[in-house]
């Protein structure tokens, strides 16, 4: 197998984390649901919960060294083929690029074309998305197919010479542009404003719904319960410390996420922007701001637009070509193709779903592609965040804790887990992570 090295598992893993879920979901997730009480909870989340889970299913492919669906025949202890059915999840993965790659053709197009072009009023900000978004089928068709073929050449090149490399350029490159622009928004006055909205917590804000889109963000943004994890523990060496790669993923991902929010919201509130604007945010409200900030600094304003959307689109193409590996994984071991053919079959699938996805979204034919009034979009959106995600990895901690068993996770993890350690992960994995999780999705029917 073309195992990552070392640096290039934790790269890559960091790449599948930190895409369009840290950078443009999770603000607006945050503007729409409290500001601080979401991101608190947030936090506590993705500490406790995301890392113990990451572990987890880092775990089943590292020792099963096979795609999502072998995996867990391999590890239960009789090899029933019944347990290939949690494997399932590697589906999730084509269904999150259906939307994924609409979304990253948009900000391919802020990149190259709005970052130099921008609104000089709200009305206009909002009529130049909206005219994308549902009206200009083959710009984003045309970003779309952009997205597709980058992802596809990438992957077809395996782990080890596509992913890893991709990771090894881009991730550095990312940081560097962010911490950058940070400093820049820590210039503005906005600045305390756009900490308080994000720290100031009011418990009172914490609903069932927004515990609910907490728990979807922590699977979005982790990427688990899509087999992606998996795939990459099956591609790490056997002597990984998988516990501080997991560390390493969270950690960076949650000052990533903060980052993004601390950026747009200083430069949201600075230009009076609307911060509860929700999906919207990064392509109405911030390239408002970055107009707003021309009037004073001219072309740098331009710049600076540039710069934070080649951010966006250097999260998102490091995140989808993890996105697609699972279900590529499985094609090319279940009928003994190449990683060329696999993904070249696999991301042409995807692209005839993605542009059934663009047109539900438009104007002329969201009528054909809409099912119960809500859009093939928003279906793919809610189906693999609050359903797939949640599933794929509550039976992850299932399977780890009850069939693989306690004392072969303890043999499994006595290379980087001490004794009193590996109790406390178990009892997370085992007891908590699946409660809360069975809690949180069943809470808007409950309460």
């Amino acid at each position: 197998m073309n195992n990552f090295s070392k640096i290039g598992f934790i790269l890559a893993t960091l790449g599948s984390s930190i895409g369009l879920g840290h950078i443009w979901r999770f603000p607006y997730m945050a503007g729409t649901n409290g500001g601080g009480a979401f991101i608190v909870f947030y936090l506590f989340l993705a500490i406790v919960i995301g890392v113990s889970m990451l572990i987890a299913e880092m775990l089943i492919g590292n020792k099963a060294k096979s795609n999502p669906v072998e995996s867990f025949a391999k590890l239960e202890p009789n090899h029933k083929s019944t347990w290939k059915f949690i494997g399932i999840m590697a589906i999730g993965g084509p269904m999150v690029m259906t939307f994924y790659a609409v979304v990253l053709g948009w900000v391919l197009y802020y990149l190259f074309v709005g970052s130099f072009n921008l609104p000089q009023n709200l009305q206009e900000a909002q009529t130049t998305f909206e005219t994308l978004a549902t009206g200009s089928i083959p710009t984003q068709i045309a970003g779309l197919l952009a997205c597709m073929f980058l992802t596809a050449y990438i992957v077809a090149k395996g782990a080890k010479d596509g992913i890893e490399k991709l990771n090894l350029i881009l991730m550095p490159l990312l940081f560097i542009i962010f911490i950058g622009l940070f400093f820049y928004a820590m210039s503005f006055d906005s600045f305390g404003k756009a900490v308080d909205f994000m720290f100031k917590f009011d418990i009172e804000k914490i609903t069932p719904q927004v515990a609910v889109d907490v728990l979807g963000q922590v699977f979005f943004a982790l990427s688990l319960g899509l087999g992606t994890i998996l795939i990459y523990g099956a591609y790490a060496n056997d002597n990984e410390n998988l516990f501080s790669s997991s560390v390493w993923v969270v950690i960076s991902g949650i000052f990533v996420s903060l980052v993004a929010g601390l950026i747009i919201f200083t430069l949201i509130f600075a230009f009076e922007g609307e911060p509860a604007a929700g999906p919207k945010l990064m392509f109405i409200s911030l390239p408002l701001a970055f107009s707003q900030l021309e009037n004073s600094v001219g072309f740098f304003a331009n710049i600076i637009a540039f710069l934070f959307m080649l951010c966006v689109a250097f999260a998102g193409i490091t995140s989808t070509v993890s996105i697609v590996e699972p279900a590529i994984a499985y094609l090319r071991d279940r009928f003994d193709w190449t990683q060329a053919k696999a993904t070249w079959i696999c991301c042409g699938i995807i692209t005839i779903f993605g542009v059934m996805v663009i047109l539900s979204i438009t104007k002329d034919y969201s009528v054909l592609f809409s099912f119960g009034g809500t859009s093939l979009f928003d279906w793919m959106d809610l189906a693999t965040s609050k359903v797939l995600m949640p599933f794929g990895g509550f039976f992850c901690l299932i399977f780890s804790a009850y069939v693989i068993g306690k004392e072969r996770l303890r043999k499994y993890t006595e290379s980087f887990f001490s004794p009193a350690m590996f109790e406390l992960w178990y009892a997370i994995i085992a007891y908590i992570a699946p409660l809360v999780i069975a809690i949180i999705a069943l809470a808007p029917i409950l309460f």
